[in-house]
This record gives C-alpha cells, sequence and structure tokens, in this order.
C-alpha cells in the first residue's frame, strides 16, 4: 500500500497539541513528527494529506453502541451503523447484548464476530450478556477477545435483568473481566409510574419521564453496584450515568487507580429537561436527560476526573417507534454520526479544552478496556486517525444522516466542525463525504493486565 504521510496537521494527542505530520506505514504509526516535515521522510511517501490547518485525532472508541443485529434489523444493521460511525470519526466500538436472540451464549457471541468481520468497516467488539443462568457461559469467555459482561441491575430489557442475588455476587467476585452495568432501580420506577398514572391517566407527556425513571432510580441501583465492587474488588464500570448525586460514587484519582470507573453519554452533555418542550420524544432514552444541574454537574465531573468516558448509548429506533406517550414511546437514539462533532462543540465553547475530547474518547477507553495499540497517536500503534475541518460548519439532515433509522435529534444543527477523513487500521475509510467499506476493521484484542494495557506508556 506505500506509505502515507499526513502533514502539517493540528495534532492533538497525549494532552497536548502541536504542529507536525504523521507516518502511515500499512495499518501502522511510522512515526510521528513535530514540526516541519524532512525532506527525506517526505519523499518516501506514495500519497501526502495536507492538513494545515486541521485537526488531527486519534479515531473514537465508543464503549457502548446497539447496533441492533441480529433480530432488529429494521431499525439498524452493523453494517449501517457501522458505515454512520466511521464517517463520525469512531473507529472503533463495543456493540450491547439486547439483541434477538440476546447475546448471552458463546454461539451468540460468536455470530456476531463473524458478521461484523464481513461487513464492518470500523473496529469492533461485543459485550456477552449476564442473565441469573448463565454464569458457566461467562467463566468460558475468553476476555482477551471480548470486552467484558453487561449486567442490567434493577431494570433490563427482556429476561436479562440478574437479580439474583448469589449470582451477581458470584459475577462480581469471580468473572476476571471488566463489568459493564446499567442501573435503574425497577421497584422505584414502577412506583413512581404508579404514582404520576393515578394522578394524571395512562396518557403521560415526555416532561413525566425523568420524574418515572428518576434521579432517586438510578442512584439507588448504581450506589448497590458500587458498593458489590468494592466489597469484590471488580472492575465496575458505571453506564450512561445521569445525575449529580451518582458522581459521589466516583473519585478524581488517575484512571490507571480506579476500580470504580464512570461513563457519560452526549446525550446527558448536551441536553436538559428544559429542552423536552422543543424536542419532545426525540430526546427520551434510558437513563432520563435530566435537570440543568444535573447536566452541568456532568460537565464539572468530567473536567475534573471523576467521570472518565465519554460515549454514545447509540440506540436506533424508527421514527414510528418514538411515537406516542412517555410510557409508550421507545427510548433510544442514534448519536455515533455525530458524537465527536457534539463534544468538539462542546470544547469550542469552552466547556472544556480540547484536549479533554480526546482523552475521554480516545485514550480513556483505550486504557479503560486494555485495548492493544489503539486509542493514541504513537509510533508502532494502528492508525486509527480522524482529520477534523474546525472551520467548515455541518448541517444534520435527513440526507447527510446514515443510521438505517433515517433521523436523528440534530437534524437542522450546524455543528461549527466537520469530520474531513477517517482512517481506520491504515486504511482511509472515509474522506469526501464518502465511507469506502471495501477493507473490513479489525477484532479489538485486549490485554488482561493493567500493566499491558495498549494506553500506558
Amino acid at each position: 500500500m506505500g506509505k502515507t504521510i499526513i502533514k502539517n496537521g493540528t495534532i492533538i494527542n497525549d494532552g497536548e497539541q502541536f504542529t507536525g505530520s504523521i507516518v502511515i506505514d500499512g495499518e501502522f504509526i511510522e512515526v510521528v513528527i513535530r514540526g516541519p516535515l524532512p525532506e527525506q521522510i517526505e519523499a518516501t511517501a506514495c500519497r501526502i494529506i495536507d492538513a494545515t490547518g486541521k485537526w488531527v485525532l486519534p479515531g473514537v472508541i465508543d464503549d457502548q453502541v446497539h447496533f441492533r443485529e441480529p433480530g432488529l434489523t429494521h431499525k439498524a444493521e452493523i453494517a449501517t451503523e457501522s458505515v454512520a460511525a466511521v464517517a463520525g470519526g469512531v473507529t472503533s466500538f463495543m456493540d450491547m447484548p439486547n439483541t434477538i436472540p440476546q447475546t448471552t451464549t458463546l454461539e451468540a457471541l460468536d455470530w456476531k464476530y463473524e458478521r461484523a468481520a464481513q461487513v464492518s468497516p470500523a473496529n469492533y467488539s461485543f459485550y456477552i450478556g449476564a442473565t441469573n443462568d448463565n454464569f458457566e457461559v461467562l467463566e468460558q469467555v475468553d476476555f482477551s477477545q471480548v470486552c467484558g459482561v453487561k449486567i442490567f441491575m434493577g431494570s433490563s430489557t427482556g429476561n436479562m435483568l440478574v437479580d439474583n442475588e448469589s449470582v451477581l455476587r458470584r459475577i462480581f467476585a469471580e468473572i476476571p473481566a471488566l463489568i459493564a452495568v446499567h442501573c435503574e432501580e425497577e421497584s422505584i420506577i414502577q412506583a413512581n409510574k404508579k404514582y404520576y398514572t393515578q394522578r394524571f391517566g395512562e396518557n403521560l407527556s415526555i416532561f413525566f419521564h425523568p420524574l418515572i425513571r428518576s434521579a432517586e432510580a438510578c442512584y439507588a441501583s448504581s450506589s448497590r453496584a458500587a458498593e458489590l465492587a468494592s466489597q469484590y474488588g471488580t472492575r465496575l464500570h458505571l453506564l450512561h450515568l445521569s445525575t449529580a448525586r451518582e458522581m459521589s460514587l466516583l473519585d478524581s484519582a488517575p484512571l490507571s487507580q480506579k476500580r470504580i470507573t464512570g461513563e457519560v453519554c452526549v446525550h446527558h452533555l448536551w441536553f436538559d429537561d428544559n429542552d423536552y418542550a422543543q424536542y419532545g420524544n426525540r430526546i427520551k432514552w434510558n437513563p432520563a436527560v435530566k435537570t440543568c444541574g444535573d447536566r452541568k454537574a456532568l460537565l464539572e465531573a468530567l473536567r475534573n476526573g471523576r467521570l472518565d468516558v465519554v460515549a454514545t448509548d447509540h440506540a436506533p429506533h424508527l421514527w414510528s417507534e418514538k411515537q406516542g406517550s412517555c410510557l409508550k414511546a421507545a427510548s433510544g437514539g442514534p448519536l455515533v454520526q455525530h458524537s465527536l462533532q457534539l463534544m468538539l462543540e462542546l470544547a469550542q465553547r469552552d466547556e472544556f479544552p480540547l484536549e479533554l475530547v480526546v482523552t475521554k474518547m480516545c485514550h480513556a477507553p483505550a486504557q479503560l478496556y486494555h485495548i492493544d495499540r489503539r486509542g493514541y497517536l504513537r509510533p508502532g500503534y494502528y492508525a486509527d486517525i480522524v482529520v477534523v475541518n474546525p472551520h467548515k460548519p455541518y448541517t444534520v439532515t435527513r440526507e447527510n444522516i446514515l443510521s438505517k433509522c433515517g433521523w436523528s435529534p440534530f437534524e437542522g444543527h450546524t455543528f461549527p466542525a466537520s469530520i474531513e477523513r477517517t482512517f481506520i487500521n491504515g486504511y482511509e475509510a472515509f474522506a469526501e463525504g464518502r465511507v469506502d467499506t471495501l477493507v473490513p476493521g479489525k477484532r479489538l484484542v485486549f490485554h488482561h493486565r493493567a500493566t499491558d494495557c495498549g494506553g500506558t506508556r
């Protein structure tokens, strides 16, 4: 394939910015050069991309998506959603197990990996789901090849709720993998639902959604998970945290020293309950978008290091499925195509530095999951690279949405920056507004020991 050089870009990596160039040789980064590109190195290139005035970032690693395959492909597919991801600068994804059939057996897990190898231009991994009955399956998983175990605590999709106390404790104590949890307490949700329907009837508006799936329901479940993790020394990852109170469960120690970590999703950083009047069910998620105070607390926790990872919880539904009362409309929406642009806009609004976007969306997932040679722009690492044009606004329209569901909560919004190019394993998978699916992505590989982590130095 020959060498490709991305030259004279503003490289944002490892907590700093500098003007420089990146030499790509095959699948890997050969060298990162500060300052002017030496003529003798430039002469070795088969292709040179002038990135003057552009930002050059590591590819985003999204640790929570729902690509809906198998069984829910009327909403989305691995092929369609990975294309949307690549167009948004997301070069690696980790997909959740609540499909049909659920990914709670080795056979179902293997099927997903085989499917992704055929159709995904992005790199990929898949969680194995925990149930009350599949502990023996979890024991057989090779966690150097699988990103982690997903547990629904308190609330669930289908029959994936793990509510057998002895099984839950055994998973936390014995499974040698990262345990990722969805925490909302179902008993509190049901009590809230009963209270509001008795007072106001079944046809509740979207404004009741964050009252039913309340901050109390979130904290009751996430604090229980943190208590178990502390008791057993579990590597616990609290997914899509949405409340100020839950920030008390996290600390601001360096990520390498943490056993309990927190993820925040882009919609909880962008929207709050004042936005329901404008967006309605388009911003209905579980956990719910909550108050302005909660959103501000999440932003502050991101800045001070309590929150570790930014992801999407990309969960497409057909537009028809998003209609109806807050008790009927589906929860979730497509986000993976615009998550990086969203975070870059927040940085341009001075909510946090550009370096923090890269830390939380690229470096931290690589470090937390111990991913082999990804998440950084370093010699010897896979060339997962995104080139961003910060001076070219991008308006989201129905015509440029790539998720199969065909809509976005950001329709009509103009982001100040555009994703210009996405390289995956050294191959230019996105350029000039088009995704090239000719070369498939790779299965992510994970190191067991933190000292082997691809994100450490």
